[in-house]
């Protein structure tokens, strides 16, 4: 196994050591309401994997590429391993954090990931990609941020320092939200252009076809008898 591929395993091994830190199975868990930091080792530790897990996502494909290491297993495992690292950790907060993510938070996020998944595969048997979007690694930067500020805002309202005030509830509750807008736009733009190619790709194979069915259907001209000198 080579050393993107590695990275891209270290993803999805990081998965259940995130559903147990934010489990109260972790031992390390202050009393909620208590805002110090030695009272917040649960979710500094959450926010700091899940920070790490989401730089890992860059992080292997870049080696990938650099390296001339792209495999099958690379290209299997890699959007595996984001789509699993979302849906634990969006299925995760709305247990740990059911005032700031909802279940129907988490439903829209899986099932965007699962559109996106199958519209790729449905791509990949045409033979033909599609390309990640701008808007859709925008949906990315802030679907790492809300997950971090959810974290955060189970301990926290908000922080005070030196009367500079951090709303950090209305920060998380303002990147959740903001994050399900641009997923849906993402989802959108995502299926559009999967929609252009897949009309193109069948324009191309009818016309194909038509070319081949002629080609089929001409007559052949009858053969010349060379005509015999008496």
């Amino acid at each position: 196994m080579n050393l993107p591929n590695s990275i891209t395993m270290s993803r999805i091994a990081s998965i259940p050591l995130l559903i147990w830190i934010l489990s109260p199975a972790f031992p390390w868990h202050g009393a909620r309401g208590h805002t110090g930091l030695a009272a917040a080792e649960q979710e500094i530790a959450a926010c700091i994997l899940f920070i790490l897990a989401s730089i890992t996502d860059g992080l292997d494909g870049y080696l990938a590429r650099r390296r001339g290491q792209i495999t099958t297993t690379g290209i299997l495992l890699d959007p595996l391993a984001d789509k699993l690292m979302v849906s634990a950790a969006f299925i995760t907060l709305v247990s740990y954090t059911p005032h700031i993510v909802p279940p129907w938070i988490a439903i829209v996020v899986i099932g965007r990931e699962f559109l996106v998944s199958g519209l790729r595969s449905i791509a990949a048997s045409e033979g033909f990609t599609i390309e990640a979007s701008e808007i859709g690694k925008l949906k990315t930067v802030i679907q790492i941020v809300s997950v971090v500020a959810a974290i955060l805002a189970h301990r926290w309202d908000y922080w005070n320092w030196g009367g500079f005030i951090v709303a950090v509830h209305f920060i998380a509750i303002t990147a959740i939200y903001w994050m399900i807008i641009v997923s849906i736009i993402s989802a959108i733009d995502y299926f559009v252009g999967f929609w252009k190619k897949i009309d193109h790709a069948s324009d191309t194979h009818r016309r194909r076809s038509s070319v081949l069915s002629r080609r089929k259907q001409k007559p052949t001209a009858p053969a010349e008898h060379p005509s015999h000198i008496s």
